[in-house]
């Protein structure tokens, strides 16, 4: 499968050290290498080359990134439903549809899962563009921090999650836009995002 360039830099970044060093980098030294803004957006890239296949990861360990050799990748395919545009700005009117679209197995897990197109450029630092395909597993709950599809009365947009004592925020990945603030209204979580699908 085809991997963002971004996303091709931050995997070969850890081959690299770990081919170097003899071990492999811990998030904060891929953050400031890269110089992303967060370790969130470190967290983002180490979960969708685990979900494509080529990371493993010991959660007990802050070295514990292991690349798979591209021989172990599944190769094989699966349809999900592709269910039209999500805003990557201010929400837009979620687009039903019937289409359907093959990606790699490797990138989903048990449950159901579908695509969106992303419409914006809100998420641009964690290297989702307009135009891109992501990759959503269905879920009504997430954590703090976690990026999210969600509804704001009946309109969709792929934001980072945050629950509040008195609100929920919804933060753009683009530091010249502000966080979506929600006191009251129709809000639903329609999944998280679990992967990025490009072509070339």
């Amino acid at each position: 499968m085809s991997l963002t360039k971004k996303q091709k830099q931050v995997y070969d970044y850890i081959c690299d050290y770990l081919q170097s060093e003899g071990f492999s980098p811990t998030q904060t030294e891929i953050q400031e290498n890269f110089g992303f803004k967060s370790l969130g957006s470190v967290q983002d890239y180490i979960r969708y080359l685990k979900s494509a296949g080529y990371l493993q990861s010991d959660a007990n360990s802050v070295r514990g990134l292991t690349p798979v050799s591209t021989s172990q990748i599944d190769s094989s395919v699966i349809d999900i439903p592709l269910h039209g545009n999500v805003a990557a700005g201010n929400p837009i009117e979620a687009i039903e549809g019937t289409e359907m679209i093959s990606i790699p197995s490797s990138m989903v897990s048990t449950g159901n899962h579908f695509a969106l197109s992303v419409s914006g450029h809100s998420m641009i630092d964690d290297g989702i563009f307009d135009g891109d395909l992501i990759i959503v597993k269905e879920k009504n709950t997430a954590t703090n921090g976690e990026t999210v599809i969600a509804t704001v009365n009946n309109e969709a947009t792929v934001k980072r999650y945050y629950k509040r004592s008195n609100c929920i925020e919804l933060h753009p990945a683009n530091s010249s836009m502000k966080p979506i603030i929600i006191n009251d209204g129709d809000f639903q979580i329609k999944g998280i995002l679990v992967g990025l699908y490009r072509s070339y």
